[in-house]
């Protein structure tokens, strides 16, 4: 299995190579559609660690089992009802054949009291979670099981990229039209409203550049 930190870097190397003067890698993966804000929803990182990954730093050091329920809780509050609503306890719960109970200990073993020394130590832990909880919750979430919950950082950034960096490569003109084509139209399709209206500007902008040095204006 290759390291995490040097696969993410490889893949930052190709993003670099979309790089025009004085743009950084978050405007390349902005003008993309994703900015640091969705990154930190589709790797379950605070925005602060996917830009300090992005800009060659690293994650802070993180327990196994805290970051697991931290991102059991990121999920909750992401992927949600199309009410609004948080998935129940219960109902995730159940769909592994455990308790609510069982869940919601867990997710309450994260809480941290603090020491005099300004140490933290975790309170009321038996343990991390089983591989079956934690493939449960992956599957209720995700569809199947996926590795996603324990995956270090860089790991999770560096999977969150690689749809965007097949975009960068469709709309530069490293592949055929077709499938350039065909990424493209699933990228746009995809786009919530606000990020489809910074698209749709960008190409009324490009339109009447090219017609101004055409002399098409009218």
């Amino acid at each position: 299995m290759r390291d995490p930190r040097s696969a993410l870097a490889e893949t930052l190397s190709q993003v670099d190579s979309f790089l025009g003067e004085g743009r950084s890698r978050l405007d390349v993966l902005a003008a993309a559609g994703t900015g640091a804000e969705q990154l930190s929803i589709t790797t379950g990182e605070p925005q602060d660690v996917v830009v300090a990954l992005l800009e060659g730093g690293e994650a802070p050091a993180e327990d196994v089992t805290d970051r697991i329920i931290r991102r059991i809780v990121h999920l909750r509050e992401t992927q949600r009802r199309p009410d609004g609503s948080r998935r129940s306890y219960d109902e995730i719960a159940a769909s592994y054949n455990a308790t609510r109970a069982s869940l919601s200990n867990l997710i309450n073993s994260r809480k941290k009291t603090q020491v005099e020394d300004g140490a933290e130590q975790h309170a009321g832990r038996a343990g991390g979670p089983l591989a079956s909880t934690t493939a449960g919750i992956e599957r209720f979430f995700f569809g199947e099981p996926n590795g996603w919950l324990s995956a270090e950082p860089e790991s999770a950034l560096n999977d969150a990229l690689q749809p965007v960096l097949a975009f960068l490569r469709s709309s530069s003109g490293s592949e055929p039209y077709s499938a350039r084509r065909a990424v493209a139209l699933r990228t746009a399709a995809a786009l919530p409203d606000d990020k489809w209206q910074l698209v749709q500007g960008f190409i009324e902008t490009l339109e009447l550049q090219v017609r101004r040095e055409r002399g098409m204006e009218q």
